[in-house]
């Protein structure tokens, strides 16, 4: 008979459930289940949950574990066997498309271990409308991350040791208590303020600076400087600037389409341009761990996009090709972009965080920084970063002063 493995989203679940903690009804289909189509016991639970018309797929790879949290999805689906095996064919391809470079970055700064998104699982739950709440314990102290639900008038996520019911703190001790180990817990707390334990992730073996500082540390009497370091950090930095891109995109259209001296480029001329470029942002990613991004561009590209975008109109078949590979180019640089874990741009840029980028354990150590400058000086700070001499894979240092201004250094 053969013994099927069970993920750890799925196994402590279960381990919370038997200890009588509030977890919602749940079902784990193995991928096995999904291959052979043996869905009688999903469809037995989906019959108890239709009358919500949609319930929540979670993944549940059996190496799910050896990632960082929101590596793999979680989605909103119909409460039928269509649409759980919708919500699975999502998750299957996002380690092709969406997730491939933060896979990849994990594997090789990580030790991640290759996956084989077909052996992908599912957890479904009913779904639960309410805020999502994130806790784990940071220096002997529990903190709490708050993500509001999809309220018309939303709030930003924030973190806050003092949580809007004081249950949660024994909640989670109980928690962590029952299951014998440093976990960070995902709870949903509903509109009628009923906290649901949803999720719980073993981060015992994973390195939080504040323990490491307690457990390592040596107290001395003083110390004398002349020069303070505050709030600091250094990166290596990508300028980034769509414009010089899409204008070399339209000159290579102009020279196919009017002629140039030499031989006219093809079309396959013009998408090596954006494949190139898609291969340096690659190829930066996976060199370095930890990196800034500075956007550059003096005005917004989105009317150069469309000029690209729309410049072989007269050719459809090669039009289809161009924009085609300008629009799937517009997802590279965001999959690019959710790599890294600092921002340098003028303020209009905001960054939709999901609740383990915003405070999962593995932005303890390094927090997401957007450093931002006001519109009406944006020329300016372009002109001083050239006039500096900036320029992709530069070591830039970051220092906070104490009145929250950000200073840049190229170091």
């Amino acid at each position: 008979m053969e013994v099927t493995f069970i993920p750890e989203k799925a196994r402590l679940l279960e381990r919370l459930k038997a200890g009588h903690f509030n977890v919602p009804d749940f079902i784990y289909i193995p991928a096995s289940d999904f291959k052979n189509k043996n869905f009688e016991t999903l469809e037995t639970f989906l019959k108890k949950h239709r009358e919500n018309f949609k319930v929540i797929a979670r993944s549940a790879h059996p190496h799910e574990e050896f990632f960082k949290g929101g590596t793999f999805e979680s989605l909103e689906t119909y409460a039928d066997i269509g649409g759980i095996e919708y919500a699975r064919k999502r998750m299957i391809k996002f380690p092709h498309t969406v997730k491939r470079l933060s896979i990849l970055r994990q594997q090789k700064f990580n030790k991640a271990p290759e996956i084989d998104p077909e052996e992908m699982g599912v957890i479904v739950m009913p779904f639960i409308e309410g805020t999502s709440v994130m806790a784990k314990m940071i220096e002997n102290q529990w903190e709490f991350g708050y993500s509001p639900g999809n309220q018309k008038v939303q709030k930003a996520p924030y973190i806050t040791r003092t949580p809007h019911d004081r249950n949660l703190i024994q909640h989670s001790g109980d928690v962590q208590k029952h299951l014998g180990f440093r976990c960070e817990i995902e709870y949903i707390i509903s509109e009628n303020n009923e906290i649901h334990v949803v999720q719980a992730k073993d981060i015992s073996k994973i390195d939080i600076l504040e323990l490491m500082e307690s457990k390592r540390s040596i107290f001395l009497d003083g110390i004398r400087r002349i020069r303070k370091r505050r709030n600091y950090r250094e990166r290596s930095i990508y300028l980034m600037n769509k414009k010089n891109l899409y204008l070399e995109v339209i000159n290579k259209c102009e020279d196919m389409i009017h002629g140039c001296e030499g031989k006219s480029p093809d079309i396959e001329d013009i998408l090596e341009i954006i494949t190139e470029y898609e291969i340096r942002l690659e190829d930066f990613a996976l060199k370095h761990q930890r990196f800034a991004v500075i956007e550059i561009t003096v005005k917004d590209p989105h009317e150069l996009y469309q000029i690209a975008n729309h410049y072989l109109d007269e050719i459809p078949e090669l039009q289809k090709q161009l924009s085609r590979a300008l629009h799937d180019n517009l997802y590279k640089i965001d999959y690019f972009l959710g790599e890294a874990d600092t921002f340098l741009a003028k303020e209009k840029l905001t960054i939709n965080l999901c609740t383990h980028d915003a405070y999962g354990i593995d932005t303890v150590r390094n927090p997401l920084w957007s450093v931002y400058w006001h519109g009406d000086k944006h020329d300016r700070i372009i002109d001083d970063f050239r006039r500096l001499g900036f320029k992709t894979d530069d070591a830039v240092g970051i220092e906070i002063e104490a009145e929250e201004k950000p200073i840049i250094y190229r170091l």
